[in-house]
């Protein structure tokens, strides 16, 4: 017998379980008896944090599904991932968490999950969210044995917590910008390795470019590594391809994250165009690296410590109250000008 069957018994969520098993607040003393009463009838004998000191039983889990093609095995140093496990880090600790990490191959996703939910101990998990399905979500959040919030992807229709970015405004913002400044030949480039989040920046941008009357040619779409910060070979056959048939380079690009737009910038570069004055480079995430590349890149910021604090804060909550609605929020982002954009220059 497993949680989850008790649970079932008692009639409560498995969350209202961990709690009447650790001893914590969060559920009425009616309720927590009624479950020990169900899982002492049954035979089960809980893995009981109530015997562990205080402290240990103040954890948080970061729990990330690995190789995916956008999430890689050494996820903690991929740029955007590494700042926003940093904020939460940080966050745990101002509140009297310690963080645990724990990561499974996507490839293994059945099994591994199985064994994961009898082995997690904390009573909230923090699941990164970029890269997964609304199944695989939804699947986690049955098996989990705690409290659970998704950050960085939303499936509006699970009765599950999620953080994540308003990418729909980021990709709107990239579009006004290029349009404002008189950009009317504008080129994407693509992750090849599709996500939500992706889909949305897509949106957002194609959006602005239609208030203004303007769309992207299907031939100025170009599709790329989303992983990679250096030079890509495949790019550079594309747009060489691309001006072997004769059509001239847009006087813009709009880049579904900041990898892909430092990837552009080396790309170009090689090529022997210059960025901005042949050709404009728009990224999105404004990871660290946006500041180092040359020029520096003109980019969408997404609040990654705003995301931490409310994915922290968030579980916390979920664990001291337990409450039955659930809460879906999309973090604004901004724009940030800086030298790899600027108005199209005469031919």
């Amino acid at each position: 017998m497993k949680m989850e069957d008790i649970a079932a018994l008692a009639g409560v969520s498995k969350s209202a379980v961990s709690l009447a098993f650790s001893g914590k607040p969060g559920i009425g003393q009616e309720t927590r008896e009624r479950i020990l009463q169900v899982a002492k009838d049954n035979g089960y004998l809980p893995k009981t944090r109530a015997a562990q000191p205080e402290a240990a039983s103040k954890t948080l889990t970061f729990l990330v599904l690995a190789n995916s093609g956008i999430v890689l095995e050494q996820y903690y140093q991929q740029p955007f991932f590494r700042e926003l496990i940093h904020y939460i880090e940080v966050r745990c600790r101002a509140k009297g968490y310690s963080l645990l990490f724990t990561s499974i191959d996507v490839n293994a996703f059945s099994s591994d999950s199985h064994a994961l939910a009898e082995d997690i101990r904390s009573d909230g998990v923090i699941l990164l969210g970029t890269n997964l399905d609304r199944e695989q979500i939804a699947s986690l959040a049955d098996r989990l044995p705690a409290q659970l919030v998704v950050l960085d992807t939303c499936f509006e229709t699970l009765p599950v917590h999620f953080i994540t970015i308003n990418n729909v405004m980021g990709g709107y913002q990239a579009g006004e910008h290029l349009c404002q400044l008189g950009h009317e030949h504008i080129g994407y480039l693509a992750s090849n390795v599709r996500i939500s989040n992706f889909d949305d920046r897509r949106k957002g941008f194609m959006s602005a470019l239609e208030e203004r009357g303007l769309s992207i040619d299907e031939k100025d779409i170009f599709s790329v590594a989303p992983t990679i910060t250096s030079f890509q070979e495949e790019l550079k056959n594309q747009l060489a391809a691309y001006q072997a048939a004769g059509r001239q380079l847009p006087t813009a690009f709009f880049c579904e994250c900041d990898y892909i737009a430092i990837s552009a910038i080396k790309t170009l570069t090689d090529l022997g165009f210059r960025v901005p004055e042949d050709t404009s480079v728009v990224g999105f995430d404004n990871i660290s690296e946006a500041r180092i590349v040359s020029p520096e890149l003109t980019t969408v910021h997404v609040e990654k410590e705003r995301m931490a604090h409310l994915a922290v804060d968030l579980a916390i909550e979920a664990i001291e109250q337990d409450h039955a609605v659930k809460t879906k929020i999309a973090v604004d982002t901004q724009f940030i000008v800086r030298h790899s954009s600027s108005a199209p220059s005469y031919r």
